[in-house]
């Protein structure tokens, strides 16, 4: 255990230093918010004066006896001055120096949102973004959307807190104590020492607070994380949800979810809570030695009841109320410390799929495909792919049968690169993926997957995803390529109709279409289908079977398909099972064989005479 702790307080350091490096590079903006602050500070201070000295002055008129003012920074009424015109220039100054305050208060506000809305957020989101694109498959596996989304969103707006509410915060703490402790010095030493007994207690509650609070903002974020991903999940299904008329479970669920936020951060703002009055008290204490002490050297002359007594009083309550932000300072770090762990998390993944130097550029590949002893696994000792060799000439077409769990799809994400081999090698055109360009690479093939994605915006924009600057002649192209113009011309606005959200007013087959358009609209020699007919009925996966065989021609093409009659026309069969291949041939070969593909036809057979 002691280790662990000892373990977390390094990580801990490491972040915060690293958040003290990330504040560096915004460094003019700080500084320049640090300048108003202590300006800011400044004309408080003047205006206190001001009062004290107002209360004097008039002390003096009203009792001739006690002791004339001392004026601030040499100035002193001229004699001539009558008593209303004093405090009128008094009143005036304060007036004046408030005026200068709201204005002072007004620029801090504008730098301080662009120094963390237009920059340190904007530029953190884009980041992590940026980082995000390249990572490999891998580390989406074992994250979840809403967890990546929270990090990207609630967790950088904590991480800018560290500069505004610990650095830029806590420097103007640190000077605002060490003027009001110096005024007050000034003004009577003995009753300051006196007034800060209770100093050395204020920050051993703090430091009692900030441990209680160091894995409780952890634990916040994890539920957070928690209900969004509920929330995402729910939302993308919610015709399952209706469908099993499930609305009520689903409410409770998230009220649960919510009541489970609701009662940690309970725990969370009750040691906040509690702090607040426990410095206050504490600065009661103060007061009370104040009054006693305080006033008995005003009784004995020795300390002016305005700008010895009054501003005194002042100065502490506001010493006692930076202390007191303290709380809010110690809140801000654990806050940002605990966000910048999951944020710094994703900047420091490894990019494990990259080009590598000198890689090769391709324009156009001749599509001969070869796995030369592969092996891979996702996670350590489990292999999905194990001792995988085949090898496919330009513009063949494989057929890929096999149970789930076989390593069908894992063997397609190898050839563009989603993730790397463990063992053996993927080749085309005989030079191994990993020599490639890895851009040049993945534009060689066209991707079709079980469902595919698509985006909120126009066909035609979909279409051309990943050729943002094709021509509305190459979209219409490759849009009948795939068998897909005549619904579409049939639409409203045409390739200007803008689909809903992952194409919800499109039918399975219109989106596989549309999806098979944006895979060959850069004419890629390597077309990789995985199953994107398995969660459609027989009329649309005719409708989808059009395009493909369109699609395919000319190209070296992957088809992951349990419909023997598709593999029927294939060059090459794989049967996979266990991430081996158990059979390789053609059709006429492999239903003569005793094994999974002759009982998978024989299946079929019967299904289609029933």
């Amino acid at each position: 255990m002691t280790d662990d702790k000892t373990e977390l307080t390094r990580t801990e350091k490491k972040i915060f230093a690293r958040l003290l490096k990330l504040s560096w590079q915004y460094k003019s903006g700080c500084i320049k918010a640090i300048l108003l602050q202590v300006l800011l500070l400044a004309f408080t201070i003047f205006g206190l004066s001001l009062i004290g000295v107002g209360i004097d002055y008039i002390r003096h008129i009203v009792d001739t006896k006690s002791k004339i003012p001392l004026w601030p920074l040499g100035f002193k009424p001229p004699e001539d001055w009558s008593t209303m015109k004093v405090l009128c220039v008094i009143a005036v100054a304060n007036i004046a120096f408030a005026v200068i305050r709201y204005f002072l208060t007004y620029r801090y506000s504008v730098t301080i949102v662009k120094l963390l809305q237009q920059g340190i957020v904007v530029e953190l989101r884009s980041k992590i973004y940026k980082k995000m694109q390249n990572l490999s498959f891998r580390f989406f596996d074992s994250r979840t959307s809403g967890t990546l989304i929270n990090r990207v969103t609630g967790d950088v707006q904590s991480v800018r807190l560290f500069v505004d509410g610990v650095i830029i915060q806590g420097v103007v703490i640190l000077i605002s104590l060490a003027v009001y402790i110096s005024y007050m010095l000034a003004i009577n030493m003995k009753l300051t020492m006196l007034c800060m007994f209770t100093v050395p207690f204020m920050w051993i509650v703090s430091a009692y607070f900030s441990r209680k609070l160091k894995s409780a903002y952890m634990k916040d974020r994890d539920n957070n994380d928690k209900m969004i991903l509920d929330m995402v999940e729910r939302v993308h299904g919610i015709h399952v949800v209706k469908g099993f008329a499930r609305e009520k479970e689903e409410l409770k669920l998230l009220a649960k979810d919510n009541r489970t936020i609701l009662e940690h951060r309970g725990k969370i703002f009750w040691f906040i809570s509690l702090f607040h009055p426990t410095i206050d008290l504490l600065a009661q204490t103060n007061i009370v030695i104040l009054l006693a002490y305080g006033g008995y050297l005003v009784i004995q002359g020795e300390l002016p009841l305005g700008a010895g007594l009054i501003v005194f009083l002042g100065l502490l309550q506001r010493f006692s109320g930076q202390v007191n932000t303290l709380a809010g300072i110690i809140d801000n770090i654990q806050q940002s410390v605990a966000a910048a762990h999951r944020v710094f998390e994703i900047l420091d993944a490894p990019v494990e799929i990259y080009s590598p130097q000198n890689a090769v550029r391709v324009r156009k590949s001749q599509g001969g495909v070869t796995f030369k002893s592969v092996s891979f696994e996702y996670d350590p000792g489990e292999r999905v792919l194990d001792n995988v060799d085949f090898d496919v000439k330009p513009g063949q077409f494989v057929g890929i049968l096999g149970t789930t769990g076989s390593g069908k799809s894992t063997l397609l994400s190898l050839i563009p690169r989603f993730y790397d081999v463990k063992m053996g090698a993927v080749l085309i055109d005989g030079k191994d993926v990993r020599k490639y360009d890895l851009d040049d690479l993945r534009r060689q093939t066209g991707i079709v997957f079980q469902e595919s994605f698509l985006f909120s915006n126009t066909i035609a924009a979909n279409i051309s995803f990943g050729h943002p600057y094709a021509t509305r002649d190459e979209v219409v192209k490759a849009a009948k390529i795939a068998s897909a113009h005549d619904f579409i011309t049939a639409l409203p606005q045409g390739y200007d109709t803008i689909i809903g959200e992952s194409g919800s007013d499109l039918s399975g087959g219109q989106k596989q279409r549309i999806a098979i358009a944006r895979s060959v609209i850069l004419e890629p020699p390597i077309l990789l289908l995985d199953d994107p007919t398995a969660a459609v009925d027989s009329e649309t996966e005719k409708e989808i079977f059009e395009g493909i065989e369109s699609a395919m021609k000319g190209r070296t093409t992957f088809m992951v398909t349990h419909r023997i009659s598709v593999l029927k026309r294939a060059d090459i069969v794989l049967v996979m099972h266990h991430g081996k291949i158990i059979q390789h041939g053609k059709h006429e070969d492999l239903i003569k064989e005793k094994g999974h593909y002759r009982r998978c036809a024989i299946i079929q057979s019967e299904d289609g005479d029933k």
